[in-house]
């Protein structure tokens, strides 16, 4: 290994991880959520990674305006819109879809008639209580969509699911109805999945759904593992060891002291910390894998390093190779371990940590 730290993305997984969605909803289109750098993944490379799907969806529109002049140009839409008309004719340029979640955003349509040419995706809010219309106003703000002279290229609809990952299923049977209701009657095509929708125990349906994380080969559902879901972890996040010690009985290891040998232990260094992005709060025996083995995470994660008790392994020296999350250690066990979900590991894998496409 060349670098100390590094996040090697498997292309392969990323596409193998498309088609187990597509089986799970067969002839539904699959938009392919790449915001906040794909997860952490990298938002050009995994959008190339990823040229069969049917869509891409970001959040902001610098992230759509990257993709674009990246070559990308499979239809993108922007999950937040945008705010104002400098944004409207930015995204317009780059021939950008948007969500329409506010009657402000209505109003920009209505003030700039050259920039709807792409589709709209209004969104409805039917209990996540963040962005959409709520059900009584969307029907005049469909109304005034549809009356935009030109008329837009297509008006499709949406909603998200707040609680797709509860095993009872209640609140999305509940926001299901909601949506039925305010769109009865209303012709466009439909997208209410997410990742958490997609393998749920609730049949959601629509013509689109928008995998996020489920795309990167990590569980929606905390009942279920990635691997019973069929997903493949896209990242390893990988490193090795810098430094090996031998820590007396009784002596303790990094800050605050809070790792105290219980009897003669020998401590591999890892290069990689909460600079990197792995948690500060990782609670010590928390796995972390060294040689294909699982040890023991002791003491504070301090900035650039970790320690790990391998007094049970022989032959480790520095170069040793240390994976932190991947195929062998899934980043939700990680998560758990840290009090946090999957998504924020990902997501906060620091910009100092290359990326590389395998």
């Amino acid at each position: 290994m060349s670098r100390l730290i590094r996040a090697v993305i498997d292309g392969a997984a990323l596409r193998h991880n498309v088609e187990v969605i597509r089986a799970r909803v067969p002839g539904a289109r699959v938009m392919a959520v790449v915001k906040a750098n794909a997860y952490g993944h990298g938002l050009v490379q995994t959008a190339l990674a990823l040229a069969g799907v049917d869509a891409f969806a970001v959040a902001r529109l610098e992230e759509g305006v990257r993709l674009r002049e990246r070559g990308v140009r499979a239809p993108i839409v922007l999950l937040e819109g945008v705010f104002t008309r400098e944004q409207l004719r930015e995204a317009s340029r780059f021939e950008l879809e948007l969500v329409v979640h506010d009657q402000l955003q209505v109003e920009l349509l209505a003030a700039e008639p050259d920039t709807h040419r792409q589709a709209l995706w209004v969104k409805i809010d039917t209990g996540m209580n963040r962005l959409g219309f709520r059900p009584e106003a969307f029907p005049a703000a469909h109304e005034r969509l549809r009356s935009l002279r030109p008329s837009p290229r297509e008006i499709r609809l949406m909603t998200h699911l707040a609680a797709a990952d509860e095993a009872d299923g209640r609140m999305t049977r509940a926001q299901l109805e909601r949506f039925a209701a305010a769109t009865r009657g209303i012709p466009g095509e439909r997208s209410i999945a997410n990742s958490a929708g997609i393998f749920g125990t609730v049949p959601v349906g629509g013509q689109w759904v928008r995998p996020g994380l489920a795309l990167y080969g990590a569980s929606p559902l905390p009942q279920r593992t990635a691997a019973e879901l069929g997903l493949r972890p896209a990242m390893r996040l990988e490193t090795s060891v810098i430094a090996v010690r031998h820590v007396p009985r009784g002596e303790t290891v990094g800050y605050g002291a809070a790792w105290r040998a219980e009897r003669d232990a020998r401590i591999a260094i890892v290069a990689a910390g909460y600079g990197d992005g792995v948690p500060r709060s990782l609670p010590n025996g928390t796995p972390v894998l060294l040689a294909g083995r699982r040890v023991p995470l002791v003491g504070r994660v301090s900035m650039d390093m970790i320690a790990v008790d391998v007094s049970a392994l022989d032959a480790v020296g520095v170069g040793t190779p240390v994976e932190l999350w991947g195929e062998q250690l899934p980043v939700e066990e990680v998560a758990r371990a840290a009090g946090t979900i999957a998504y924020e590991l990902l997501c906060g894998v620091s910009e100092r940590v290359p990326l590389e496409l395998a």
